[in-house]
């Protein structure tokens, strides 16, 4: 069982250490901040403000923005929302059966206590008719 551990525990780090360095190899990728070359000072906004109207049909250069060049992103964070809140539901609704499970359990223990208490008298009780 400690072997599963240390492996489970070695793989782990070894996947946090990779997925690290790929992160700090995608940071050095990154441009210079503030250089007038990088990609968002470049055409992109000419394109967006120019040429929106017409490739969108739109008069919201926003809307435009968001449902026509941006509308694969705007579905995954719509996507990523809904699973979000399914997920919470999901939880809730497992809590809540849980909760009546303790109930039912805090009962069952109420009942053994009881039983324990009465056990406890009668043999009191036996105790005492002995000793007389």
């Amino acid at each position: 069982m400690k072997i599963q551990r240390y492996i489970f525990f070695a793989m782990s780090f070894v996947l946090v250490s990779m997925i690290a360095f790929m992160l700090m190899l995608a940071v050095t990728e990154m441009p210079a901040y503030g250089n007038p070359d990088n990609p968002p000072f470049n055409f992109v906004w000419e394109r967006y403000v120019y040429q929106g109207v017409e490739e969108s049909g739109g008069m919201n250069l926003v809307s435009n923005v968001l449902l026509d060049y941006r509308g694969y992103d705007t579905l995954m964070e719509s996507t990523v929302l809904f699973v979000t809140v399914v997920a919470i539901m999901l939880v809730w609704g497992t809590t809540a059966t849980s909760q009546k499970e303790k109930e039912e359990q805090e009962k069952e223990l109420k009942k053994l206590k009881k039983q324990k208490e009465k056990e406890k008298k009668q043999q009191q009780e036996s105790d005492f008719d002995t000793t007389e």
